[in-house]
């Protein structure tokens, strides 16, 4: 689900141009375009106006550039009359992942470019961001996770957190394969992506690419995290709701059927105070990348790689300062109400090891 091709490149590389040739050739009459926005509105933009027309700063966006120029998937002739410079592209893909209602045809009028160029930038920005994941999407190491910890136990004295855990669904167009896989609980079509972040809401863990339908807790025990976090964690844990099992190192909430003890109680508010870091940081991604709450791409691979390149946006950009507007998570709001499903499949894969450390902290918070 998260790997890498080498084949990636190559895919672009030799693209035809015949497949664009009607398009090219419609292109040719006369169309109204926006001549001027890029190369003289935009030099004009401070920075707060920048990060609103292209959710992360002047800095971040020229970095992005120079990577790209320097990338296997950067062609600045993308036809027989469109030159493109890489920061010109860099800002055409950065338009379209952060506007939510913007058409093919609106991005491509306001940049002065054919629709055929624009799905070729689309396509390489993808691809070229995406593979970025391994240096930008990181497990914290040993000084990091320290001060993480330190972290959450001086807000509300719980121990031991590194992180938090959760899944959010990417609504698609009806996929034209398999199409009844991606109706997820709520009734529409999406992608699951799983993530894992810290207290200033920077994605540590990333795996996507399952179907809406799939349940939580599986896609979980699927991901590589599942087998390799005990050796991530040693003796830390991420924090993640009833979806998920009890494990030595991913605690979760008590399941209230009304008989919980007033110190479990306040370990599940607790809990809940420390694990909103990550529905903040689902929040934030998407009202960035606002692609993210229907994404227009049709290609399920594609739109795998599109997902995992918001994330290292995101991540690139989370020093930049974004009006986070909390609680305005769109169509996805509730989207992972836990059941009593998730409460009984998780039950089953609780350990006595992570029973006691729960039980532990527990008492710590008394």
């Amino acid at each position: 689900m998260s790997g890498f091709s080498s084949s990636d490149a190559s895919e672009f590389s030799q693209m035809s141009e015949t497949d664009s040739d009607l398009e090219i050739m419609l292109e040719e009459r006369i169309r109204p375009k926006n001549q001027t926005f890029f190369e003289q509105i935009v030099p004009q933009f401070n920075d707060k106006e920048h990060i609103e027309h292209f959710r992360v700063s002047k800095d971040v966006a020229a970095d992005i550039a120079v990577r790209f120029e320097n990338s296997e998937y950067y062609k600045w002739q993308l036809g027989p009359h469109e030159k493109l410079t890489s920061l010109k592209q860099t800002h055409i893909f950065l338009w379209f992942a952060g506007h939510q209602s913007a058409s093919f045809r609106d991005v491509a009028d306001r940049f002065n470019i054919c629709i055929s160029s624009l799905h070729k930038v689309v396509k390489r920005m993808t691809y070229f961001l995406s593979n970025l994941a391994p240096e930008i999407i990181i497990w914290p190491n040993n000084e990091r996770q320290a001060d993480i910890e330190r972290y959450f136990r001086q807000k509300n004295g719980y121990p031991g957190i590194i992180g938090a855990i959760d899944g959010t669904h990417i609504r698609i167009d009806k996929p034209l394969e398999d199409p009844d896989s991606y109706i997820n609980r709520k009734g529409y079509y999406s992608i699951q992506a799983q993530l894992v972040c810290d207290h200033q809401l920077k994605i540590t863990n990333l795996f996507v690419g399952y179907p809406g339908s799939v349940h939580d807790a599986r896609v979980f025990r699927t991901s590589d995290l599942f087998n390799s976090l005990q050796e991530k964690c040693n003796e830390f844990h991420i924090l993640g709701d009833s979806a998920y099992p009890l494990m030595y190192n991913l605690m979760t909430p008590f399941p209230d059927r009304g008989m919980l003890t007033r110190n479990q109680i306040n370990y599940n508010v607790q809990h809940s105070s420390n694990r909103i870091c990550i529905e903040h940081c689902n929040g934030l991604l998407k009202q960035k990348w606002r692609q993210l709450y229907h994404i227009k791409l049709r290609d399920i691979r594609t739109i795998v790689h599109f997902i995992r390149a918001c994330c290292v946006l995101h991540n690139l950009g989370l020093n930049d300062n974004f009006l986070y507007i909390e609680g305005d998570n769109n169509l996805e709001a509730n989207e992972n109400n836990v059941n009593l499903f998730d409460i009984q499949d998780a039950a089953e894969h609780a350990n006595q090891d992570a029973v006691q450390k729960r039980n532990m902290i527990v008492n710590t918070l008394e």
